[in-house]
């Protein structure tokens, strides 16, 4: 059979397509020279890049709000242009993706996805590969073993009892065998864009997954030379899986110390040389030429290859970040977009839907019961071993490149083809909103926790326990000094947990570090930079000076920050920490002047904002302009100041700034700021009351000063408070002040809202103070449907200052008013 197309013409004859076409020269005249971009390779394939670029970011942005993956709509891109819907007859998919434009198209996707493959390599952290736990082993053999043989089995069930076509039946069983890929980096793609790559689940999924990526590679290449061969002997399998073996041995121990000695030239520079990235892509298109020489597959080399990179800044981000973009952006929708230009509904029959559907839908309900069995033995709760079974059946990419690498192979016809793309869209298409609506991150921390704030903290249990987020070295002192001022004694012990802030680059999975503190070693130097190293010595010294009275626990948190929120929580929560010490995303210049803002500090901060377990505060640290040393050291007076307009934030921070005041070198100044006329609200009576409860704790401890302040507005307000800054070290505020008729529509100019509008005032850029300000927000208690419950003044001022009696303390009120 033959068809005529311009300057082409098609045969088929049997199984095979022959493409007949004129030859065209790489470039051709434009359109004001009579010339066609169809009839040049050149112009062609940048039509067609530009047409899968734009229509799969346009299916994105639309079935987005569907809580659709992104692999979806990259497929449904090629699926628009394919033989499935425009290119079914002779439209503009036939004319714009022509069979004869199909092989350069094919080979860039492929350049593409070797080099995708690489960075994954890259990104991935072969020590955490090897050393998993024995529950995320159970997890990962049980998944790969039950779902390779029982669907297996079925399939041969299937074709004895339900007619169908003899190819399908031939391949029925391989693409029940393929439904046991669980690759890691679908899974990590998968956990990536449900934001739960940092929770437990997700560590234990990425996990469970890597195991069972390491039983389907040593399948797949075993498979792979069996396939190869030609000649049904067992010889030249043999010697394809002992050249496959020699091909690892030979990038261990020949390209790794050439990278490793590449890396460490590199080490001591900012920049990697433009000659070593180069050198290293070189080594890329080597390894994937001698795979493709000796019977695997062309990504199988790049993808050891990068996992034998030092992982990483300098060499190992440098190599990432020069690949990354152009490959995951560009080439890799384009090789989805490419599988979706093969297939072809129009192929599909209705027995071999149903014998499919059976197939993929027994193998996912597999792995859900392999998970959930396997959890059952390892104390996993039910509910997440169902979450995590959905997890697994994850699908992707790697799927895609098997059903393309079997397609080539002739194992896989057609309607084969068009089916094994079928299951791995719908399968995706059901589980990635399913587990959005299943699985919320944020219920995590709420579930079973009680009152867990500084003014909540029982009378019997004075022990107070904060958690101190640090991401550089520059804010150590002023941390210190915090914890110094918030007295630790051995009737008031002081319980610090450390968590060190380091940002994730060029790796894929995070990681989280528990510090040993009597192993002053105990730095892994791949995953503890030397920045970290210098903020956990600093804080086994403060723990030394305080002579038993504080203990200390460290760890570091390697992740990007826009998953950083669910370690802070994470350790909030199993710690039962009182309050969490968050960094503000600015820094200051010695002059003055703001130096440095990170906005993904910012965006950390919101989120542990929304979802902390506890009381949070956000430290604006401008400890380098007042050039202060330690309090314990210098033993100088340090002095705080707590602002308070009223609400349970405010409440927290006079309970916080009361425990100061039992430090010895801390002058505590409570300045109350009250409306002239508003003497008769409850609000006020209330407040009253807990200041009163606090004044009379504090009886006879002439450093706490209690100075109440009578303004009309919210500019009396800041005028009162601009004219007392200079006077402090530390100043103490509330986030909220809700309903407060000071503050009323002020929130409308608040430049961070994370701070309140207070709080946005003293860290303003535009404030003369030099001192320090930790802006605090009391616990929020949240309701099963998580949202939260009180927020503001119902919040439950529950008073439980502690009472000692004595003779009052100090009381100033000053009238502050138009007359």
């Amino acid at each position: 059979m033959a068809s005529e197309r311009a300057n082409e013409m098609v045969m088929v004859i049997g199984n095979r397509t022959l493409v007949c076409h004129n030859f065209h020269p790489t470039t051709t005249k434009g359109f004001w020279d009579f010339g066609h971009a169809f009839n040049s390779p050149t112009p062609l394939l940048l039509l067609q890049f530009s047409a899968i670029c734009m229509v799969s970011k346009l299916l994105e942005f639309c079935l987005k709000p569907l809580g659709q993956s992104s692999i979806v709509s990259h497929i449904f891109g090629g699926l628009v242009f394919g033989p499935s819907f425009l290119g079914h007859k002779r439209g503009l998919g036939a004319k714009l993706f022509p069979l004869r434009g199909m092989v350069v198209l094919e080979t860039i996707s492929t350049f593409g996805l070797m080099f995708f493959f690489f960075a994954i390599g890259v990104k991935m952290d072969p020590e955490t590969m090897f050393q998993l736990e024995r529950k995320a082993m159970g997890i990962g053999f049980s998944v790969f073993i039950f779902t390779l043989t029982l669907p297996s089995l079925l399939s041969l069930v299937l074709i004895k009892y339900l007619p169908m076509d003899p190819n399908l039946a031939d391949s029925l069983p391989i693409i029940a065998a393929s439904q046991s890929i669980t690759s890691f980096p679908v899974i990590a793609c998968l956990l990536n864009e449900l934001n739960i790559l940092n929770t437990d689940l997700g560590r234990l999924a990425l996990s469970s997954s890597t195991f069972c990526d390491v039983l389907g590679m040593t399948l797949t290449v075993a498979v792979l030379a069996f396939v190869g061969d030609q000649t049904h002997t067992i010889i030249l399998p043999v010697l394809g899986i002992i050249s496959t073996i020699l091909l690892v041995v030979a990038i261990m121990f020949v390209f790794r110390p050439a990278i490793l000695w590449m890396r460490n030239r590199s080490k001591g520079g900012k920049y990697v040389k433009e000659t070593y990235v180069f050198a290293s892509f070189t080594l890329v298109l080597v390894v994937a030429f001698l795979c493709e020489g000796i019977g695997q597959h062309y990504v199988l080399g790049p993808l050891i290859l990068g996992l034998v990179v030092p992982n990483g800044p300098p060499f190992g981000a440098a190599l990432a970040s020069k690949v990354d973009t152009l490959a995951t952006v560009l080439f890799y929708p384009t090789y989805l977009a490419v599988s979706g230009l093969q297939t072809n509904f129009y192929k599909v029959q209705v027995s071999g839907l149903v014998a499919v559907g059976i197939i993929t839908l027994f193998a996912c309900i597999t792995k859900v019961g392999a998970v959930m069995v396997t959890g059952h033995y390892t104390n996993i709760p039910r509910f997440e071993a169902f979450v995590l079974g959905l997890i697994m059946n994850g699908k992707g990419i790697i799927e895609l490149m098997v059903l393309n690498l079997w397609r080539q192979n002739k194992i896989l016809k057609d309607q084969e083809f068009a089916l094994g793309v079928i299951s791995v869209l719908v399968v995706t298409a059901i589980i990635t909103p399913f587990l959005r609506i299943l699985h919320n991150p944020s219920k995590q921390y709420f579930v079973g926790i009680k009152r867990s704030s500084i003014q909540h903290t029982k009378r019997d249990s004075p022990e107070l326990r904060i958690l101190v987020c640090i991401h550089n070295h520059e804010s150590v002192s002023t941390i210190m000094n915090l914890l110094e001022v918030s007295h630790a004694s051995t009737k008031n012990p002081l319980a610090v947990i450390a968590l060190v802030l380091v940002e994730l680059v060029g790796r894929t999975s995070p990681i989280f570090i528990a510090h040993d503190q009597r192993d002053d070693q105990n730095h892994s130097p791949q995953t503890t930079t030397s920045t970290s190293v210098q903020i956990l010595n600093a804080l086994k010294q403060y723990q030394r000076r305080c002579d038993g009275s504080t203990t200390l626990q460290s760890f570091t948190s390697v992740s990007h920050f826009k998953w950083m929120h669910d370690d802070i929580c994470r350790v909030a929560k199993e710690k039962r920490t009182h309050i969490v010490i968050l960094p503000f995303h600015k820094q200051w210049a010695i002059d003055g002047s703001v130096g440095l803002a990170n906005a993904s500090i910012r965006n950390m901060n919101l989120n542990v904002i929304q979802r902390a377990p506890c009381s949070v505060g956000i430290l604006v640290d401008r400890g380098i302009l007042a050039g202060t040393g330690t309090v314990l050291a210098s033993k100088y007076i340090y002095n705080v100041a707590v602002i308070f307009i009223g609400g349970s934030d405010d409440a927290e921070s006079l309970a916080y700034g009361a425990r100061m005041a039992k430090h010895e070198t801390v002058d505590l100044t409570v300045v109350r700021f009250l409306q002239f006329g508003d003497v008769n609200s409850k609000d006020r009576k209330r407040d009253s009351e807990l200041i009163h409860e606090y004044r009379q704790a504090n009886a006879g401890n002439e450093r706490f000063v209690i100075v109440e302040e009578l303004v009309k507005d919210g500019e009396g307000l800041f005028s009162g408070i601009g004219a007392m800054v200079d006077c402090f070290d530390l100043i103490l505020v509330g986030r909220d002040h809700p309903e407060s008729p000071l503050l009323l529509g002020m929130d409308k100019w608040c430049e961070c809202p994370e701070l309140g509008v207070v709080g946005d005032m003293l860290a303003s850029s535009d404030s003369a103070t030099a001192a320090s300000v930790l802006v605090v927000q009391q616990q929020r208690v949240i309701g099963n449907n998580g949202v939260v419950v009180n927020k503001g003044k119902e919040a439950g001022l529950v008073h439980d200052a502690p009472f000692y009696g004595g003779k009052p303390s100090w009381t100033i009120t000053v009238e502050k008013h138009d007359k």
